[in-house]
């Protein structure tokens, strides 16, 4: 008997296990009592490159109180401090993009100075969403 393993199938179940790691990290950091991560400021930031049939994605809890869990917390928690944690607000860097279709989709999930946070947006390329976003989703370090 031989089974096949797809992409799809290991994409499926690695986005459920982010997705029950994710659950079980809330889940346990914020207790009935409404408690919730040091300082309220927290975002789980996912980014997707490819397209729908084949993907990359990687994701990271970044907490803001003191900077964590992102390899440029410190730069990535100042920028959304700076726009109130409006991430459609972050200034667009002045750089120039080649213009090569390569789409790169982030997602935020979280909490902000008290309010909940939800972006997604898809980028033409990588070097579009790092202008459009800076640090907040430059999840290589």
């Amino acid at each position: 008997m031989t089974h096949t393993i797809t992409a799809t199938a290991v994409r499926r179940a690695a986005h459920l296990g982010l997705t029950t790691a994710t659950a079980l990290l809330l889940a346990a950091a914020a207790p009935a009592t409404a408690r919730s991560f040091p300082g309220d400021d927290h975002l789980y930031l996912m980014v997707t490159t490819g397209d729908g049939r084949s993907s990359d994605t990687r994701g990271t809890l970044l907490l803001c109180d003191p900077p964590q869990g992102h390899g440029r917390a410190a730069e990535a928690c100042a920028q959304l401090d700076a726009v109130d944690g409006h991430i459609d607000a972050l200034p667009l860097a002045d750089v120039y993009c080649p213009m090569l279709y390569a789409p790169v989709t982030v997602q935020a999930r979280g909490q902000w100075d008290g309010r909940p946070v939800e972006y997604r947006q898809t980028f033409s390329n990588g070097c579009v969403m790092r202008a459009r976003t800076g640090a907040v989703f430059a999840l290589d370090g």
